[in-house]
Parts: structure tokens; C-alpha cells; sequence
């Protein structure tokens, strides 16, 4: 049997943990090998980057793509168990699970970057079909990146506070702010004071401050949590001010700050994420591509 893709894949996965235990990766990976008959060359079979096995990263993409849609989540690292809409979903239907199933949870809406969700059993399945090469790779660069900024969300949630302090200064040294990191380390850390957690250098010489909130929040924020920011940097006879969240803000929110004196980016946590990825925060490559075109003037003659 040839190696599923990972949609395919998605059913097995979730009757795999329909009992409710807890499975590790490599109880998982055996489990599916044997329902789908794998052989053993087709179980060592490489990607082209000759880093990962495909089948390990296809189960891999469909556990990514179920656990944004609720259906299954990670207690630890490295270790699933089937949520309740898995359970329901499966009671529902013993028809394949793919991203067009998926697709009715607003959660993997959000991920896919779709909001409405009217008709969706009759919507078509937005998947690239006539594509070319570079717009293959461009469009599997979205989707890891997509990936990775969820995970990075999800693992900033689980750490402590304190962590997630040093990595907003990481991120703004990185991004230029703050001279050195010495002296931003120094800078922020004020916290407490006011509603403000801290301050940072807007560039190396000192000329402006720019004051921080920087909160990991669960639920959206609001107007009143950004109005109280914006009081805070009067106190401090502050014009600029960076409010960092894991979460989003209200509509209501953004518009406050268009429409006040002070200069307050808000930085939601898609936007952190991509931030994180774009500077190399919490990340590391693990793969790079270079794609070459012909060079034309080199085949043409002296005259």
C-alpha cells in the first residue's frame, strides 16, 4: 500500500484515540503503520530534505490540522488524546474526516483564516489544484508558517510570565528598539507601575522611550484595557506606548487608538508570532531552498 496523505490519514488517527487514553507519537505512528499496512521501505522512506520520514510528517500534519479544529488535544508534549467534538464527530459519521469536515469548526476557521462558515457542507475545498512549481512552494510555506505560529502561541501560553517578558525584549532588541540587550533587559522589568510593565529605548542613542504592556490574555481585549494603558502613559508624560498580547483586540479597541494623541501599536498574537518567525525569535531554520533561473547573458557571445 502506498503511503496516505495526510488527510487520509485523519479518521485512523482519531479512532486511534477514540478510547480516551493518552498515546505517545512513536504508540501512534505503530498504530497507523499496521492499520495501513506499511512496509518497511515504505516506512523509511525520506523527504527530499532527508530529515524526516513522510509518514511520520504526514501524521504529523494531521494531528496539526484535527487539534486546530478541537478534535483532539495535547495534554504534554509529544502526547494526544481524542477531545469530545472528536467523539461526537466520530458517533456522527463513518465517513472520511478531511479539512472540508474540518472546516465546521469555527477554531480551524480561524486557523485556515476563514470566518464564515454559512453553507460550508456545499462550499468547495479551497486546495490549490493547477499550480505552478513556485506557487507549490509558496503555498507550502504558508501553511508550515501557519503551523508554526500556532504552535509558538501555544507554547507562550504555557510558559511562566517571567518568560514571556524576556521574550517581548528579545523580540523588540531584535526588531532594533532598545540599544543592547543589557540595556533593554535593564529597561523593561519595571512592571506593575501604573499599567505599564515596562519601558525600552526606541533606538540605540535613547532619544524616545517607548512604554510596554505586554500580557498573555485568554480573552479578547477591549477598549477599557487599552484606555487604561493609554492613562498610563499620560502619567508618565509618555507619547508612545507597544501593547503585546497573546490574544486580539475588539474593534472598538483599534479604533481608540486611532483616535487618541498617543501613539499605541497594538501587537495581537498572530502578529507576535509572525513577528517571532520573521526575526528569529523561539524558532530555528531547519531548511532552506534556493531556486535558480537561467542566467541569459551568460549565453550570449562576445560581439
Amino acid at each position: 500500500m502506498t503511503i496516505p496523505d495526510f488527510q487520509s490519514i485523519m479518521r485512523p488517527l482519531l479512532e486511534h484515540l477514540s478510547d480516551g487514553e493518552e498515546r505517545t507519537n512513536d504508540e501512534t505512528l505503530e498504530a497507523l503503520a499496521a492499520h495501513f499496512k506499511l512496509s518497511a521501505s515504505e516506512l523509511q522512506q525520506l523527504l527530499p530534505s532527508g530529515k524526516q520520514t513522510v509518514f511520520r510528517n504526514r501524521v504529523a500534519w494531521a494531528k496539526t490540522h484535527l487539534k486546530q479544529a478541537g478534535l483532539i488535544d495535547s495534554p504534554r508534549r509529544g502526547v494526544y488524546r481524542i477531545a469530545l467534538q472528536g467523539q461526537d464527530l466520530l458517533r456522527s459519521t463513518d465517513r472520511p474526516i478531511d479539512m472540508r469536515v474540518l472546516l465546521r469548526y469555527p477554531s480551524y476557521q480561524e486557523f485556515r483564516g476563514k470566518r464564515d462558515n454559512s453553507d460550508v457542507k456545499e462550499r468547495p475545498l479551497e486546495l490549490p489544484l493547477e499550480m505552478t512549481p513556485e506557487e507549490h512552494i509558496e503555498y507550502g510555506t504558508e501553511q508550515i508558517r501557519t503551523q508554526l505560529s500556532a504552535e509558538i502561541l501555544e507554547r507562550i501560553k504555557q510558559c511562566p510570565p517571567e518568560f514571556f517578558e524576556r521574550l517581548v525584549v528579545e523580540l523588540l532588541v531584535a526588531m532594533g528598539y532598545g540599544g543592547s540587550r543589557r540595556d533593554a533587559g535593564q529597561a523593561i522589568g519595571r512592571g506593575g507601575d501604573g499599567g505599564v510593565d515596562g519601558i525600552i529605548k526606541e533606538d540605540k542613542l535613547g532619544l524616545d522611550t517607548i512604554y510596554i504592556q505586554a500580557k498573555r490574555w485568554e480573552g479578547v481585549v477591549g477598549r477599557p484595557e487599552v484606555q487604561k494603558f493609554a492613562g498610563a502613559l499620560q502619567g508618565f508624560r509618555a507619547r508612545k506606548g507597544i501593547f503585546i498580547t497573546t490574544s486580539t483586540f475588539t474593534k472598538e479597541a483599534q479604533q481608540y487608538t486611532d483616535a487618541i494623541e498617543s501613539k499605541i501599536v497594538l501587537i495581537d498574537g498572530s502578529t507576535l508570532a509572525s513577528l517571532m518567525i520573521d526575526h528569529g525569535i523561539g524558532v530555528t531554520t531547519i531548511q532552506a531552498f534556493e531556486i535558480k533561473r537561467l542566467d541569459s547573458d551568460y549565453f550570449i557571445g562576445d560581439e
